[in-house]
């Protein structure tokens, strides 16, 4: 593709999207190169997921391009799509009864090329994901035994067993407790420094300007900011972009935010029993 960086893995330009006349993301930029680790924050309804559906060609887009690894989406069929761009959601459905190894293995679809679901090849990077992971042993339980933290890591593995270029991640930490929490930062921050180039939609602000390395923040389908934590999380982008007032506090040059206590006379924090 003529006028493509070759150095850029992602790169969205003048993109928009609608369901209707009304456009719910607005003329989004983003340039990203190999290896890096992103956040994408902004307050519930602010384009986060929608930007993310965008990118990996479940939505399609209303205006502008998205190019990954120097690929034009519009150009790339589903199974092509899926070899180099992967999304983990969020969590598993509850009634999800498939083992935890055939649940990573799913993660392998896009290479099938025979009527067997599987080759040696495939079994040989499902079973050094799940080690990788820390989730081997787990092979044979149903995955919706398993615990939140066990779940995220399952996740990861299966999204890391498509061997992308890029990997979408919602809301990793949502249902997970401080440790499991950091243990899934560490895993996606170690994801992205061997090269892979890892977006996460957050909404833990601490986590992510002490993991990531840009934080892009969204408001009704809009960049407000992207750039470094420093550059990103100030007093006045956080309450530009979620209406709250904020102190923000330095350890070894990370950013981390401590919220103001509302002032007595805002109504909107008042509740009376």
């Amino acid at each position: 593709m003529g006028g493509v960086d070759p150095e850029l893995m992602l790169d969205v330009c003048g993109l928009v999207f609608g369901y209707s006349a009304a456009d719910l993301l607005k003329d989004v930029n983003i340039s990203t190169e190999g290896g890096e680790f992103i956040a994408l924050m902004g307050p519930n309804g602010s384009g986060k997921t929608t930007l993310m559906r965008c990118i990996n060609k479940i939505l399609s887009i209303r205006g502008g391009s998205v190019v990954i690894d120097g690929n034009d989406i519009k150009g790339l069929r589903r199974d092509d799509m899926s070899r180099i761009c992967t999304t983990v959601p969020a969590d598993i459905p509850a009634d999800f009864s498939l083992t935890t190894k055939d649940f990573v293995m799913l993660g392998r679809s896009p290479y099938v090329t025979s009527w067997w679901w599987e080759s040696d090849d495939d079994l040989a990077i499902v079973e050094k994901a799940m080690w990788d992971f820390g989730i081997f042993q787990y092979c044979d339980r149903k995955i919706h035994e398993l615990s939140s933290g066990e779940r995220a890591r399952a996740l990861l593995a299966k999204g890391v067993v498509q061997k992308p270029k890029l990997m979408m991640v919602d809301e990793p930490s949502a249902h997970l407790d401080i440790k499991y929490k950091v243990q899934v930062m560490e895993m996606l921050r170690g994801l992205s420094r061997s090269g892979l180039t890892v977006i996460m939609a957050s909404h833990d602000i601490n986590l992510v300007t002490r993991y990531c390395d840009k934080v892009m923040l969204l408001s009704d389908g809009k960049i407000i900011k992207f750039g470094i934590p420093n550059e990103v999380v100030t007093k006045e982008s956080i309450r530009e972009v979620y209406g709250i007032d904020i102190k923000v506090i330095h350890d070894e040059g990370v950013p981390y935010i401590i919220p103001n206590a509302p002032a007595e006379n805002e109504e909107e924090f008042r509740v009376e029993l």
